[in-house]
């Protein structure tokens, strides 16, 4: 690690500032354009001589060929034959974005070549995570005999053995991490199979729907391969590449490699509203721009995963199945107000865990329960413990049965799903799964100690470590006037950005805070200005009772601060501007 950024080694949240690379400790606002992408593009890991290919990501530059993945030729070969035989198929799917995402695009692909695909989405509430061999049985006893789950099923062992029972075939589609043994599936597509080989297993930060769309070209090729498209049009895959990159980027996938590639593309076809219910929701959700990966992760997304949260859980395919714009429309405010009962329910569970979480303050892994909580939003309250207390959360759910439903978010270099995995191994769940970041459990009310104490025995080291690894990363050091929609713009030629591939952090100063105050939930809203003259807005979100808000709050006139964080761009005025938002401040003298 390099000299820290501006002689910064402890700063108000106590971390140093490092430079994100050696070499990045310049005033970026002298840079030319390209000279500032291709810092950026260096300080994320690119090599000098792959520059061209990840300054425009192409499918044609990062796409693997499907086969390389195992069981993609015998996945695909069955629903080739489907096509050709006109079977019944049924898409299986979360009721999360990725979920969604994943069965709206092989439902649409599937009709697009002539079949009535349909879809199933389990009520989270009634039915729970992933196929359950009583879903599978009544599928196959409306006419499927074919179903492919996506973004689940790598689990499903007693599911999937119920369903071959009663002649029903499985294809599964997933993302998550495997046992060392499988389900007796015709077919399971997974990168993060133990038995993948090296070529594609690194491909293993995919979200489903990247798999799904690997499916896909795979399904098109073997078609094509037996004339199917000799006397009829071919659909265009890359026409769905929209519903990948929402996908994608709520799953919250890395945004590297192939990746960064769907999502790059994804967003032009976005763009485009060829969809018709993506179209509802982005007037729903007010974008009339061009989406970002921002708007995705944090408009679009939130809206579809209200369904299976609070809501219907299919209300999310139905929207990016439909080809009716007044269903989209209809669907869309639906979503919209399931949206805001979700964040008024997500409010109060937040409240409870915080309370709770004063109890594991210490621990490795904050592990709280609570009875009553609604199961739909501990993911989210799981997110925003792990953000607060910079360590791997669990919020589990209790129901009266005495059975916890939980969702855990993980910090990077603490690899949470397989921990979870070997939890279930050793008989402390009743099930689980989940990948690095993120991981999903049911535990039976008795063992949520136990569970504790396996946790934080095994991540203990991995914690500790990722820890004490914590700097702020710095690509590069503003003057106050630098914060400007020039500097914005100009660095959006190196994204699309999100995990993995962080957008650029700045520090700027030294300012003085002008005025300070608390907006919105919890927010601390500022206006700062430097030594060359340079004003411009700064903001906080959710830190008025921490640390850093109470010291902005109360700095007012006083000393200069370094800032550090997002500069973004602030269309709402009369002119254009930018603002910062703020991740950390250090005092400058």
């Amino acid at each position: 690690m390099s000299d820290a950024a501006l002689g910064i080694t402890r700063s108000i949240l106590g971390q140093p500032w490092h430079w994100r690379r050696a070499s990045a400790d310049m005033a970026a606002e002298n840079l030319a354009p390209d000279d500032l992408v291709t810092q950026l593009l260096l300080a994320r890991g690119v090599t000098r001589d792959d520059l061209d290919r990840q300054r425009t990501p192409t499918l044609r530059g990062f796409m693997p060929d499907p086969s390389l993945f195992r069981d993609m030729e015998a996945a695909a070969a069955r629903l080739a034959d489907a096509v050709e035989r006109q079977e019944a198929v049924t898409i299986f799917g979360d009721y999360d974005v990725d979920g969604a995402t994943s069965a709206a695009l092989l439902v649409r692909l599937l009709r697009g070549l002539g079949l009535p695909a349909g879809a199933y989405i389990p009520d989270r509430l009634m039915e729970g995570y992933g196929p359950s061999g009583a879903a599978l049985v009544k599928i196959g006893e409306a006419g499927s005999k074919l179903v492919v789950t996506v973004d689940c099923g790598a689990q499903a062992f007693e599911a999937i053995a119920e369903a071959n029972a009663s002649g029903v075939e499985v294809i599964v589609v997933d993302h998550h991490q495997c046992a060392t043994t499988l389900p007796a599936a015709l077919a399971l597509v997974n990168p993060n199979r133990l038995d993948e080989a090296p070529d594609a297993a690194i491909h293993g930060n995919l979200a489903a729907v990247g798999v799904a769309f690997l499916l896909g070209a795979a399904l098109l090729r073997t078609l094509r391969a037996r004339g199917f498209f000799a006397t009829r049009d071919e659909p265009a895959l890359i026409d769905l590449l929209d519903l990948v990159a929402l996908g994608t980027v709520a799953d919250v996938a890395r945004l590297t490699g192939f990746n960064r590639a769907l999502v790059t593309q994804g967003l032009k076809v976005m763009a485009r509203r060829g969809n018709t219910g993506l179209a509802a929701l982005m007037d729903a959700a007010r974008l009339t721009k061009p989406p970002t990966a921002s708007d995705m992760g944090f408009a679009l997304g939130p809206r579809i995963n209200a369904g299976g949260r609070v809501g219907k859980s299919d209300l999310g395919v139905r929207l990016l199945t439909t080809s009716d714009p007044q269903e989209a429309a209809d669907i869309s405010q639906e979503l919209n107000r399931l949206n805001e009962e979700r964040r008024a329910i997500e409010a109060g569970v937040l409240d409870e865990a915080m309370t709770a979480s004063t109890a594991c303050a210490n621990a490795p892994v904050a592990i709280v329960a609570g009875q009553g909580w609604h199961p739909g939003v501990i993911g989210i309250v799981a997110g925003r413990l792990k953000e607060r207390m910079h360590r791997p959360a669990i919020v589990i759910a209790l129901d009266d049965a005495g059975i916890g439903k939980g969702s855990g978010r993980s910090i990077s270099g603490v690899d949470l799903g397989a921990a979870i995995l070997a939890a279930k191994e050793s008989g402390l769940l009743v099930a689980g799964g989940g990948h690095a970041m993120a991981a999903g459990l049911t535990v039976d009310a008795d063992k949520v100690d136990a569970l504790g104490a396996f946790l934080n025995d095994r991540l203990a080291a991995d914690v500790e470590r990722a820890s004490g690894d914590k700097a702020l990363l710095i690509d590069a050091v503003l003057a106050p006037r630098g914060i400007s929609p020039l500097w914005c713009d100009a660095i959006e030629s190196a994204g699309p950005y999100g995990a993995g591939w962080p957008a650029p952090r700045v520090a700027t100063g030294p300012v003085r805070i002008v005025e300070a105050s608390i907006v919105g939930t919890d927010h601390v809203r500022l206006i700062v200005s430097g030594d060359d003259g340079g004003r411009f807005k700064a903001v906080a979100f959710r830190s008025a009772e921490t640390e850093l808000g109470q010291t902005l709050l109360h700095a007012r006139g006083g000393r200069k601060l370094w800032l550090a964080g997002r500069a973004k761009r602030d269309d709402w005025g009369s002119r254009p501007a930018a603002e910062l938002h703020l991740e950390d401040a250090a005092w400058a003298d």
